[in-house]
């Protein structure tokens, strides 16, 4: 180091050298930080999963899945591992109640599917408060007998329209034996054994 001090010229290019090349190797090594206001870019996805490497347990809870699985995007296959693992852990009647769930939004149509959507989204944009009412509301009317929840319905939709959350729904099916009971199967159904 003392020959550079002895040298103050060489000294001056060797700072000036290594000041020119302090961001050129910075660049090289670290990625540049996103501009200003911008969010910085997604990390990559996660690499696919072919369906025979998932656990027993994982195929078992994502079975509905299995024929497509394989074509679904890396980050969606994540995010349906993660649901999976979630649900191992739920009790098992809040699993029947989300079975019960998904069975129902199956069988709605596109229009109902969208009422139920806003009103979701309606109801997230409630206040704590207001959902706790709208919750303690919702389970006086479910302790009601079914003979007085009808009558209300019945009374709502004369002076609004149908409710909140009917999504145009089905009418529950009529009491056995009231003579609207489906047909019996063809008797060479193998359902009808």
């Amino acid at each position: 180091m003392p020959a550079l001090c002895a040298r103050p010229g060489l000294a001056a290019a060797l700072a000036l050298l290594l000041a020119l090349a302090s961001p050129s190797v910075a660049a090289q090594t670290m990625p540049a930080p996103p501009p200003a206001g911008e969010s910085p870019p997604p990390p990559p996805p996660p690499p696919p999963r072919p369906w025979r490497a998932l656990s027993p347990a994982e195929q078992d809870v994502l079975a509905p899945l299995r024929d497509q699985w394989d074509s679904l995007p890396p980050r969606r296959q994540s995010r349906l591992l993660e649901r999976a693992q979630h649900w191992s852990t739920l009790p098992p009647e809040q699993r029947e109640r989300i079975r019960e769930r998904i069975e129902r939004w199956e069988h709605m149509t596109p229009e109902q599917r969208a009422t139920a959507h806003r009103n979701h989204q309606a109801f997230e944009r409630l206040s704590p408060e207001e959902r706790e009412r709208l919750h303690a509301a919702f389970e006086r009317f479910q302790q009601l007998p079914p003979e007085e929840r009808q009558r209300l319905r019945q009374a709502w939709r004369e002076r609004h329209g149908p409710p909140p959350g009917d999504h145009g729904a089905m009418p529950p099916p009529p009491p056995p034996g009231s003579g609207h009971d489906p047909p019996p199967p063809p008797p060479d159904d193998p359902a009808a054994d």
